[in-house]
């Protein structure tokens, strides 16, 4: 195995001497080669774009973008992220297309009808992932939300949703975890804004931290404090990373693995957040491993790590349970468990700064059904149906996931009368789908009534899908729905929230990397009487 010094090294070499020309040569005239020895075994494949040579589609889609983000400061135009791109070319090529990254094959799927028969009538088909060249440097395919189908995945997964039940996920006995990071966010929301003397406080920080506690306290036994200065480099790492992966130009890395290893730019920055997580997890799994009582174990790595070592112990020769494996799962459940849940309690209270008669309407009903003398649990939700529909139409119309996980083809098949040929990526667009005009009546529109029926009941409709569907649907739906009904009820039950004065609203296209985080905002809070 070529090490990362030697690759780093190379690199270096090869930008400092004039070899550079004769290899982007050799690259060109390859990924030519690869380019169009490809396109010619394709028959029957969905239509789409003319491809670029060498880039493929990636030059139609991601090209212009990097140059509008480069002048967007001064062009009127505007933003679009990925997701919105591809759904807008679903009224020029239909609800099937196909795309080109380099070489590879992209099948995009949008609308409800279309992503429900791929992913739940053909899992079978379809519940594959792609070994994706950035995804797959910082996976190696392993953990539960990168790594391919099949038994070794099936295992994890049963073992790991098995074992954080066992430990309270998604159960009542959870509550008062997410309660107690609840108390530090308002305290700190009231000190904070104290001494911003009305310019406004990030909600950011200090969200992220009492999300990502909860998922600590399940798979690592412990909590950080908000301001510990490492916990907090590595929420803001894996943000970081998360952008770079998508929305920069390490997107190329999917086109020529090689530049991942380049000592500049966005490529230097990801192998240093590659590197600072790394780090920061595997410091905390040697620390468990030392520490170990198989008696009486604290949490999921604590459980994973007897687990395999009884399998050890039991001769099992070739058995998945490694500590490298853990490693992939618990930075999987560290990222999965924390960037997700933390942009949709993001998002619903923008939603509620911008639309202050839904704020008020949503605490009316806390307080009727609450009151003032006790803070709000998850046994009130049943009787709070408004505030219910309000979460959920943010979900809606936010689609923090837009573009799901990518899912591959394990086999070739025919699908809506097209050919998908074996290790095609397929893409669900899920921001197509709750944006959908032939299930949701004036989709674009904020309107948290589409979610009530005529008696002012909670209306659940199968088209809403933020978690996906079919056999790849998120593991952590269940717990994420406690966290953002119970910080939601809290913090709004608690404070009032608005703009700071003489603020203009943020744009709502947020910024896109794996998931769609709100632009950065600041918010004034008042305690309620």
């Amino acid at each position: 195995m070529v090490s990362l010094s030697l690759l780093q090294n190379l690199c270096g070499a090869l930008l400092s001497h004039e070899n550079i020309a004769a290899l982007l040569v050799f690259l060109l005239v390859y990924n030519l080669m690869t380019f169009y020895q490809r396109r010619r075994y394709l028959v029957n494949v969905p239509p789409g774009p003319t491809p670029w040579p060498v880039v493929g589609s990636f030059g139609r889609f991601f090209i212009p973008a990097f140059i509008r983000r480069r002048f967007e400061q001064q062009s009127d135009s505007p933003y679009k992220n990925a997701a919105v791109a591809f759904t807008e070319q679903a009224s020029v090529y239909g609800n099937v297309y196909s795309l080109f990254v380099g070489s590879q094959l992209v099948v995009v799927l949008n609308g409800y009808e279309v992503v429900k028969d791929a992913l739940s009538n053909h899992p079978e088909v379809f519940s594959d992932r792609p070994a994706t060249p950035a995804i797959t440097i910082m996976t190696k395919r392993k953990g539960i939300v990168f790594a391919p189908y099949g038994p070794v995945w099936r295992k994890q997964r049963k073992f790991c949703h098995t074992t954080l039940k066992s430990f309270g996920f998604g159960k009542l006995s959870l509550e008062p975890c997410i309660l107690q990071g609840l108390e530090t966010v308002k305290s700190e929301l009231l000190r904070l804004n104290k001494e911003s003397g009305g310019s406004g406080v990030d909600l950011a920080p200090l969200i992220s931290s009492a999300v990502s506690n909860v998922i600590c306290s399940l798979i690592l036994g412990q909590r950080f404090h908000h301001e510990d200065r490492e916990f907090r480099t590595m929420l803001d790492q894996m943000v970081r990373g998360l952008e770079i992966c998508v929305n920069s130009a390490a997107v190329l890395i999917n086109i020529f693995p090689l530049l991942y290893y380049l000592p500049f730019g966005v490529f230097k920055e990801l192998r240093q957040v590659e590197r600072d997580i790394t780090m920061f997890l595997k410091r905390i799994i040697a620390k468990h491993r030392e520490t170990l009582d198989p008696d009486n174990p604290r949490d999921l790595t604590d459980m994973y790590l007897i687990e395999m070592l009884a399998q050890q112990a039991a001769g099992e020769k070739g058995s998945s349970f490694t500590e490298d494996y853990l490693f992939y799962i618990i930075g999987d459940l560290f990222i999965a468990g924390t960037d997700t849940t933390a942009n949709s309690v993001l998002w619903i209270l923008l939603y509620m700064v911008l639309h202050p008669d839904t704020q008020e309407k949503v605490q009316a009903e806390i307080d009727e059904v609450v009151g003032r003398h006790r803070v709000p649990s998850l046994a009130d939700k049943g009787n709070l149906p408004f505030t219910e529909a309000t979460i959920m139409e943010v979900q809606r119309l936010t689609a923090v996931v837009p573009l799901g996980i990518p899912h591959m083809a394990s086999v070739t098949t025919e699908f809506k009368g097209y050919t998908i040929p074996k290790g095609t990526v397929v893409l669900p667009n899920l921001w197509s789908v709750h944006r959908d005009p032939t299930v949701w009546d004036d989709p674009d529109s904020f309107n948290p009534a589409r979610f009530l029926d005529a008696e002012g009941k909670l209306l659940r409709k199968e088209c809403f899908i933020p978690f996906g569907i079919g056999r790849r649907v998120c593991m952590g739906e269940q717990l994420a729905k406690m966290e953002l009904f119970l910080m939601v009820t809290n913090l709004l039950h608690a404070f009032k929230f608005r703009l700071p004065e003489g603020t203009p609203p943020p744009p709502l296209h947020g910024r896109f990397g794996l998931t769609l985080a709100p632009c950065q905002y600041s918010v004034c809070v008042s305690l309620r009487s």
